[in-house]
């Protein structure tokens, strides 16, 4: 058992040993995000710079990959650390684990380099399996791809393993089910069709089943987790949401990847079906948190965490703003004809990953933290708190600023290059250079600097937060039992 305050994994399970080893990858390629993205942004209204060093698309193809990757990471990392909790049995084939995190990890840095390095290649297959598959997003050589689904298939075996043989729990039925799709949607952006439609059609599957889907179930299942750890709220309430987010992935999940279907060549009723299904997906998550505050709040429970209740709290607003309400605004098909391709786009990107998914797991970095320094309370008056609200602040303003910004440079694009000169290339050149263009970019790149002040905070703070605290977690809670 760690000392109070002292770091020490002497008091985790294997899978959550584990699991830190993913937070902490998760972390650095958080940081290598915000870096390539500052560079982009840099270089977006300064085209000379790091010219013929570090091209633009490179810094782009770097900042968008080590999203997907560093969220990948912490969603494993958050599946590890509450599967021998949920399962009551050690992690079967521990080892497999590790070894799989080794590998994944070093696959991720000969990426990285071979993105730094070499950059670009012969349009050949050589080029596909070794450098760059040059599908936007996908940009990961052939050999990481089949690296991820190997890496995931290892992964499955693992939960679905120790579930098996373990106590199954309605969490750990959706993780289990939902880890099928994770490897298997990933399998639809592996293969080639000479049909630019065809092959977008395909990619989609990838780009909105895989990460708007399937992630959306695996947050779900890991923020239920959360909920009951730091408030003590009921099983049955957050597994009874996490039942309908999973019926609502079927229904809205699968019918809204037609709002990607507009423009490229499917049957017009796409048009409507994708425009009404699409923004239902953020619904349950929300109403899981709210009616979790409400539960803990009537039956007077206790948080020892604060940190991480503050990012899940901010987890389900900004995934019911970024995903829901940013997604809705601009995929109706009658909108999506003017903002479709312009920073609009990227302002619902910005806002929907970063609320949806980077909240999510910057709290379980929380959880970790905490039970590694022996389990201590982390109240929002504990000694450095200033750190965890500060970085929390940095952040969302940064995160807000990039995201209205953006909206605003993307609705002077919609207007000037799309509704009025016609979406021609001189009308794309005229938007760029339109004043209200600039600004928003400036604007952006200015939060952007805010929100990497809030990173640096972030990292400072998870290195250091309970380090002086010397009150039990399990204290606060034996005194929220006794006084309810």
């Amino acid at each position: 058992m760690a000392a109070l305050g002292m770091f020490d994994t002497a008091n985790l399970n294997g899978g959550q040993k584990l699991a830190v080893k993913y937070f902490t990858v998760s972390l650095a390629l958080f940081g290598a995000q915000v870096l390539f993205g500052m560079l982009a942004g840099i270089q977006y209204l300064h085209p000379d710079f790091l010219y013929g060093i570090l091209d633009f698309s490179v810094n782009r193809t770097l900042h968008l990959n080590a999203m997907v990757v560093w969220l990948l990471f912490g969603f494993m990392g958050g599946v590890y650390w509450i599967l021998e909790d949920e399962a009551k049995h050690p992690v079967v084939a521990l080892w497999l684990g590790n070894l799989i995190f080794w590998i994944f990890t070093l696959a991720v840095v000969a990426v990285v380099l071979v993105f730094l390095l070499v950059q670009v290649g012969p349009a050949e297959m050589k080029s596909i399996w070794f450098i760059n598959e040059g599908r936007e997003y996908l940009e990961a050589p052939r050999w990481a791809d089949i690296g991820i689904v190997v890496s995931v298939l290892s992964f499955f075996f693992n939960v679905a393993a120790t579930f098996a043989k373990g106590k199954y729990t309605g969490i750990g039925g959706v993780l289990v089910i939902d880890l099928l799709a994770l490897f298997g949607l990933y399998l639809a952006g592996m293969f080639y069709t000479p049909n630019v439609s065809i092959d977008q059609f395909w990619w989609w599957w990838v780009i909105h089943l895989w990460v708007e889907a399937t992630w959306e179930v695996l947050v779900g299942g890991i923020m239920a987790y959360m909920l009951m750890t730091t408030l003590g709220v009921s099983r049955k309430i957050v597994e009874t949401w996490l039942y309908i987010e999973v019926a609502l992935m079927f229904g809205s999940g699968i019918l809204g990847l037609g709002h990607h279907y507009f423009w490229i060549g499917t049957p017009q009723y796409w048009l409507t079906i994708g425009g009404f299904f699409s923004a239902l997906e953020p619904v349950p998550l929300v109403a899981m948190v709210v009616h979790a505050v409400y539960d803990s709040g009537v039956h007077k429970l206790k948080n020892s965490n604060h940190p991480a209740l503050a990012w899940t709290i901010a987890q389900a607003a900004g995934n019911f703003f970024g995903a829901g309400v940013w997604g809705f605004m601009h995929t109706l098909p009658q909108i999506n004809m003017y903002t479709h391709g312009t920073q609009w786009t990227a302002s619902h990107g910005h806002l929907a990953f970063f609320g949806a998914y980077a909240c999510a797991v910057i709290s379980f970095f929380y959880i970790a933290a905490q039970k590694s320094r022996g389990n201590v309370w982390m109240s929002s008056g504990m000694v450095g708190a200033w750190r965890w609200k500060w970085a929390m602040t940095f952040l969302w303003v940064g995160m807000v600023g990039m995201t209205m910004s953006l909206l605003i440079a993307g609705y002077e694009q919609s207007q000037i290059e799309r509704a009025v000169e016609g979406s021609t290339w001189m009308a794309y050149f005229t938007a760029q250079a339109h004043p209200w263009f600039v600004q928003g970019m400036n604007w952006r790149l200015i939060s952007g600097w805010v929100f990497s002040a809030g990173f640096v905070l972030l990292a400072w703070d998870l290195l250091t937060i309970g380090k002086r605290e010397t009150r039990p977690a399990a204290q606060i809670h034996e005194q929220a039992t006794a006084s309810a």
